[in-house]
């Protein structure tokens, strides 16, 4: 795991080991940044996220595609320093409901460059992305295509007053074209038997009745076949079962790269490897090249995020049991899919003895970490678990009453909080009295 003071490819990029063999994240000594901010708490290296950010669309130059767009996929992070960001890197915003696009708004995102996904879109939502007039709406199911049709039409007077869109609609059509990666079913999407999107079956109808409503216009077709995905072939074959539906001038490959939680994991693909597969895959079945589109989340936010955990107590009975302050109200994957996580005491990394760490939840299921490999851990030390920074902070929640966690944003050693910590009295926030 360790060689002087480097740190494997879990951790964000630049972390390290200083001369007191405590770990650095942008620059901060982790131990110092848990005893000003507490814990438990969200530590990101900004300068990972823009250098992944800059990598993905630089990936889509060194392809030779000139019209590749890189659309971070928000649920992943939703966090308004985040988005700003990606934002200010020049990437699109994948949102999936109105909260998300009201995120990406305010955190400077322009309404064309954002996509609305989502396989329930309320009237209030599509209302809300057509007065805005989105970038694109990945239709997902007739009813939403005959629900925007009325909107577009009988309605769309009431739209341009309030600022709407006096031209069609720019849609993409979802399809799930019967490509299942290897990974959890709770992020398996593509199959045949989704929830999400038409399938090959529908699609053509689909696309027919689109191209029927005056206020929509038909910009292409997008495929998202799941999350985590460590292979190539499976993006190969959805642009392949998207040729067989025609070519259009947008195309949208969704997201799915997968990332490395531990260090015993395999590597996934590079992010030029990913980008150049689907680039190759693409262009074999399209007379023009036309506009090409990925939504990375994961791979654009996981590795550059840690978080940190104080113990509260140690103790032994079949195993060794180290509980620390936080768990699943900040860190739900492990309990929803078995999700792997390493885990060590912040200054002493070359763990030897086995532990289970545990959450502070009232649940048997709340354990972060199964198999960690602890050095003598003890009451009071800082635990830090990397590649946290995607779907932790989403999923986030206030179970137990436990307020959440703060986000940090560590740079050339300066840190500052861009979401403060809860308060007992947010609790409280949403009450009526």
């Amino acid at each position: 795991m360790v060689t002087g003071t480097s740190l494997s490819s879990v951790f964000p990029l630049g972390s390290r080991l200083n001369e007191r063999g405590r770990l650095e994240v942008g620059g901060c000594d982790m131990i110092e940044l848990a005893r000003e901010y507490g814990t438990p708490a969200y530590v990101v290296a900004e300068d990972d996220l823009r250098t992944r950010a800059r990598a993905f669309v630089q990936a889509g130059r060194d392809a030779g595609h000139g019209d590749f767009h890189v659309v971070f996929a928000s649920k992943a992070f939703p966090c308004t320093a985040v988005l700003e960001l990606f934002a200010q890197e020049g990437l699109w915003c994948d949102v999936a409901s109105g909260g998300e696009l009201y995120l990406a708004l305010n955190a400077g995102f322009p309404a064309e460059r954002i996509v609305l996904h989502g396989n329930a879109k309320s009237e209030a939502e599509l209302r809300m992305a057509l007065r805005l007039r989105v970038g694109l709406i990945a239709v997902d199911n007739f009813d939403e295509i005959e629900r925007l049709a009325r909107l577009t039409g009988a309605d769309a007077g009431e739209l341009q007053e309030s600022g709407g869109p006096a031209k069609a609609q720019p849609v993409l059509i979802r399809v799930t074209p019967d490509v299942k990666g290897e990974t959890h079913e709770k992020i398996s999407t593509g199959q045949a038997d989704s929830k999400f999107g038409f399938a090959m079956a529908d699609a053509r109808e689909a696309i027919a009745r689109v191209q029927q409503v005056e206020g929509l216009s038909l910009q292409g077709l997008h495929a998202h076949i799941g999350s985590q995905l460590l292979e190539l072939e499976p993006f190969r074959r959805a642009a392949t079962q998207l040729a067989e539906l025609g070519e259009f001038p947008v195309l949208d490959l969704g997201g799915g790269l997968g990332v490395q939680y531990t260090s015993e994991q395999p590597a996934p693909p590079s992010t030029e490897e990913y980008v150049s597969a689907i680039v190759q895959a693409t262009a074999a079945h399209r007379t023009h090249p036309g506009r090409l589109m990925i939504e990375p989340g994961r791979a654009l936010s996981a590795n550059a995020c840690v978080t940190l955990y104080t113990v509260e107590s140690v103790k032994s009975n079949v195993s060794c049991w180290v509980a620390v302050d936080g768990g699943m109200s900040d860190n739900l994957r492990p309990m929803l899919y078995g999700a792997p996580y390493e885990a060590h005491v912040a200054d002493r990394f070359d763990g030897t003895t086995s532990c289970v760490l545990a959450g502070k939840h009232c649940e048997s299921g709340d354990v972060i970490v199964a198999e960690a490999l602890l050095e003598d851990p003890r009451p009071g030390d800082v635990i830090v678990t990397p590649a946290t920074g995607a779907y932790g902070y989403s999923m986030a929640s206030n179970y137990n009453g436990v307020p959440r966690a703060p986000v940090i944003f560590c740079r050339d050693g300066d840190a500052r909080v861009v979401v403060r910590r809860e308060s007992f009295e947010d609790l409280n926030a949403r009450d009526v009295v």
